[in-house]
């Protein structure tokens, strides 16, 4: 049974608190379509400032990004923390211009892509990525 949760941290307002039902089903189907068993992810949204200063103590890197996961489990079961920066999801979705709704879906569903062994190094799989995103961006 697969576990999964949203948490808040440095003040930022819960992106879809009537809905959390909702993106749960859906992660999970995301996980039934791709073979994958979710034990357990913990979505946690936060700020640039938050998220900046994660990636600078956990992984050595002095950016911003959207999204870093990390995994708990090297297997076919899945569990991992997520870490969301919501100010990131707002910016990409104004220069992408989409909503900032399917914005943080994309970023979401990306993650958990990425823990399921898709990777976006190269334009090929770069291209799969965004495949898969799409699709399931579209099975919400």
């Amino acid at each position: 049974m697969a576990e999964i949760s949203f948490h808040l941290a440095d003040d930022v307002e819960h992106p879809f608190p009537t809905q959390e039902e909702d993106f749960t089903s859906w992660l999970i189907n995301v996980g039934k379509s791709e073979s994958k068993n979710i034990s357990s992810l913990t979505y946690i949204f936060c700020s640039d400032d938050y998220l900046l200063d994660i990636n600078i103590k956990y992984l050595g890197h002095d950016y911003y990004t959207d999204i870093i996961t990390f995994p708990y489990k090297e297997s076919d079961e899945v569990e991992s923390d997520l870490y969301i920066s919501l100010d990131r999801v707002k910016e990409n979705a104004e220069d992408f211009n989409v909503s900032y709704e399917e914005e943080l879906k994309r970023v979401m569903v990306h993650g958990l892509l990425h823990l399921f062994g898709y990777g976006d190094k190269t334009e090929e799989d770069i291209r799969l990525m965004r495949e898969k995103e799409d699709y399931y961006i579209t099975k919400f």
